[in-house]
């Protein structure tokens, strides 16, 4: 559907990527939970916030509810969650008794990062090329239509 004014460019261009989302999409879905992980019935709402505890480490709730950009309520549901399966575990935190650190189980830590890798690997192979400014502009791009699907929709 052309852009009103068609810009021709940008047109195609919003042609390859409507065709392409969906293959990329579907590859991620098709990423087979470990053996160690399936019986936990995790979901992609998890994937999230294990990813930040395996790349940046252990962090309070707070912490973790401010980089998924959800409610703190919404994050202790899922630590919670986590936790009663053992794949996280909650300590005090060593300069403020009164906080929790939370922080992904030491058993649990190596089939999480086999499972995070491919697509680690994948992202770091496409974005190596690119320069610091050119990767801030393909995630600014991605934030970008985040924000215009959700408008959308609203």
């Amino acid at each position: 559907m052309p852009a009103a004014g068609g810009d021709e460019g940008v047109d195609a261009t919003v042609r390859e990527l409507l065709l392409l989302m969906p293959r990329l999409v579907g590859r991620a879905k098709r990423i087979p939970v470990p053996e160690a992980l399936r019986s936990f019935s995790l979901a992609p709402r998890h994937l999230s916030l294990l990813a930040y505890l395996l790349l940046d480490g252990p962090m309070t709730v707070n912490e973790l509810a401010a980089r998924l950009e959800v409610a703190p309520t919404t994050v202790s549901l899922l630590i919670g969650d986590l936790s009663r399966k053992g794949i996280l575990e909650r300590r005090e935190d060593d300069r403020d008794r009164r906080r929790r650190i939370v922080a992904i189980a030491d058993v649990h830590e190596p089939a999480i990062a086999g499972w995070l890798a491919p697509g680690a690997a994948a992202w770091r192979t496409a974005l190596a090329p690119l320069t610091e400014d050119q990767r801030r502009l393909f995630v600014d791009t991605l934030l970008a239509y985040e924000t215009g699907v959700d408008a959308e929709r609203d």
